[in-house]
């Protein structure tokens, strides 16, 4: 569905390269790619290896990097980011990457994901004499490096990352190398990729197809790559505690053409869509989706029921950002310039619209109305992932239980808010068979948190919200 509307935004996006002529050129084309994971800020910063320059600001790619901005980039080596204002807040002094010097030379760094510890460790860093210039999580890194007592900058990073908790993918730059980290759980995607002899990173592999890079392979849960010009290595800060990925990453928020840990998500998608029919068959005329992540399991749940899939709704490509609006009652206005449901597909039919979650249920009561408003006869809501019935405190802006429809409503009360003649959610096991793990382990490589609430990291009480103190206890 339409992330602006439907207010389950993920933290951002990450890419870098070292070893080209055309780095910043090609980090802008790979932020492109990426984004969807944020559109309320982004930057890039270059290293020559003299010294470290950037260019940043808010908006979407193509606006913040107008004419001549990037041709001024100069360098080999580059990281960049796209941000959506989660922790931290928004502003243009958290957008990233964020860049730092000191006597000893510039270090630049970008984020992907939300550190659960980061109050605590503000809180400590300030009482030893730190100040920093951001609200943002990812500041505290910088901190926690420059006060590290090892000589080599490898071993300050690697001992500043032991202290962080919870959910994060690491770019580190300085003039002469860059550095690539991945939390022990490994809860956001990071992978690695070539052009000739030029190594880049990516939050999604999306970004390697676009820049003509090739696939290596998925960065590793507690990895540190060093990556320099004599080559790239290897080296552990922690040993892993087991890979928790994301699943909403397959659900929602990664890109269909992108691969995560070798499972493609349209793949992953169209499977959901598939055991979603095997455990709700419904009496239908139509299948239709929700622009645009759910298009896959629309796709699949035609496929597996011998429903007919039709385009029933249609996205409005051409509304502008200006129209994003975060009040309820202008974000239904929204959903209504952002979708149009086609009464020629709909009209006198029975419809099972598929789609990917339902987060308040104000996006999913709107489009139920409009349907009907267009003439169809019975409107069979499917959603493609179990029901969100906890929040998330690793970088998805849902972090309390009051904003979520499914933690104080049962699925029956559910259906009746948002006006549907049925609404069924695919089971966590479901879930889990699509995506196609073969883990053993108990949540199959795969966090689940959202769905059970079992959160693959200790939750520390300054990250709550006042109204969440009881799940520390």
């Amino acid at each position: 569905m339409l992330a602006e509307i439907k207010g389950l935004n993920e933290e951002c996006g990450v890419f870098g390269i070292w070893g080209h002529p055309n780095a910043a050129q090609i980090t802008y084309y790979g932020l492109h790619s990426l984004q969807h994971r944020g559109q309320e800020g982004t930057g890039i910063i270059v290293s020559d290896g003299d010294t470290l320059r950037g260019h940043k600001g808010e908006g979407l790619v193509t606006e913040v990097f107008q004419e001549g901005s990037i041709e001024k980039l100069t360098g080999d080596g580059a990281i960049g980011h796209v941000r959506y204002a989660t922790a931290g807040g928004g502003g243009y002094e958290n957008v990233q990457p964020l860049l730092f010097n000191s006597q000893s030379g510039g270090l630049a760094l970008a984020h992907n994901g939300n550190l659960v510890n980061a109050n605590a460790l503000k809180h400590q860093l300030e009482g030893q004499g730190s100040i920093f210039q951001t609200t943002s999580d990812t500041e505290v890194l910088a901190h926690l490096i420059k006060r590290s007592g090892y000589a080599q900058l490898k071993d300050r990073v690697k001992n500043a990352l032991t202290m962080l908790k919870g959910a994060y993918a690491f770019l580190v730059m300085t003039e002469t190398e860059m550095m690539v980290a991945l939390d022990p759980h490994g809860l956001r995607p990071l992978s690695l990729a070539k052009i000739g002899d030029a190594y880049c990173v990516a939050s999604e592999t999306c970004a390697f197809d676009i820049v003509g890079a090739e696939f290596v392979r998925d960065i590793e849960p507690g990895e540190l790559l060093i990556i320099n010009d004599e080559g790239i290595t290897s080296e552990r800060f922690s040993f892993s505690n087991g890979n928790a990925m994301c699943t909403m990453e397959y659900v929602y928020f990664s890109r269909p053409d992108s691969n995560i840990q070798g499972i493609n998500v349209h793949s992953a998608r169209k499977r959901m869509g598939m055991e979603l029919a095997n455990e709700a068959p419904i009496e239908a005329d139509v299948v239709t989706g929700v622009p645009d992540s759910s298009i896959s399991s629309a796709i699949g749940y035609a496929e597996a029921s011998g429903i007919p899939y039709e385009m029933g709704l249609i996205k409005n490509r051409y509304v502008g950002r200006t129209f994003i609006q975060p009040s309820q009652s202008l974000r239904e206005q929204g959903v209504k310039m952002k979708l149009s449901p086609v009464r020629g597909v709909v009209e006198g039919k029975r419809v099972v619209m598929v789609d990917d979650s339902i987060v308040r249920g104000t996006t999913s009561r709107r489009i139920v109305s409009m349907l009907k408003e267009a003439g169809a006869r019975e409107v069979h809501v499917c959603i493609s992932s179990p029901p969100i019935k906890n929040p998330c405190f690793y970088g998805i802006d849902t972090s309390t239980h009051e904003e979520l429809i499914a933690s104080s409503n049962s699925v029956e009360e559910m259906r009746e808010i948002i006006g549907a003649d049925s609404l069924t959610f695919l089971s966590t096991e479901g879930v889990l068979k699509a995506i196609g793990r073969d883990d053993s382990s108990e949540n199959r490589g795969q966090c689940l948190a959202c769905f059970t609430g079992k959160y693959p990291t200790e939750i520390y009480p300054d990250t709550l919200h006042p109204h969440e103190k009881e799940l520390v206890k």
